[in-house]
C-alpha cells in the first residue's frame, strides 16, 4: 500500500490538484462521449512530474500506473460529465463526475465535482 511520501500523488488523482496558471480560453468543454472517446483512445494521460500514466478505456475501464503503483477503475458519460471510480493500490478513490476540457488534441483537463472543484491537467501521448 502506497505510503505518506506518495499522498500528493493521490492528491492529484482524487483531483486536488489546481490545474496552474493556465488561461482558462485555452480549453475547450468536451461534453460529447465520443469526443472524449476520440480524444483518448488508444493514448495515455500523462503529469509526468509525478509519475502519473493513465489509459481511460472505450468500454469504460481505466488503467494505469501512479507513483509505482497500480490505478484501476471504471468510467461512465453521464449528461456531459466524465464520472470515474478508481482504486490506487487499494486506497479507492470514490466516484466523481468531472468536467473535461481540452486544449486542442494535446492536453485534457478535469475539473472534479462537474467542473466546481479542483483541476488537474494531463498531457496525451
Amino acid at each position: 500500500m502506497p505510503g505518506t511520501r506518495t499522498l500528493r500523488v493521490a492528491t492529484i488523482l482524487v483531483g486536488a490538484l489546481g490545474a496552474g496558471p493556465l488561461a482558462a480560453d485555452t480549453f475547450a468543454p468536451v461534453t460529447d462521449q465520443s469526443e472524449f472517446v476520440a480524444l483518448v483512445e488508444g493514448r495515455e494521460l500523462r503529469l509526468g512530474a509525478l509519475g502519473i500514466t493513465l489509459r481511460v478505456l472505450p468500454d469504460g475501464q481505466i488503467e494505469g500506473r501512479a507513483a509505482g503503483w497500480p490505478v484501476n477503475g471504471n468510467w461512465t458519460w453521464q449528461e456531459g460529465y466524465f464520472c470515474r471510480e478508481m482504486d490506487w493500490s487499494g486506497t479507492p478513490i470514490p466516484f466523481n463526475c468531472q468536467l473535461v476540457e481540452a486544449q486542442g488534441d494535446s492536453r485534457l483537463r478535469f475539473t472534479v465535482d462537474r467542473g466546481e472543484g479542483d483541476a488537474a491537467s494531463f498531457n496525451l501521448r
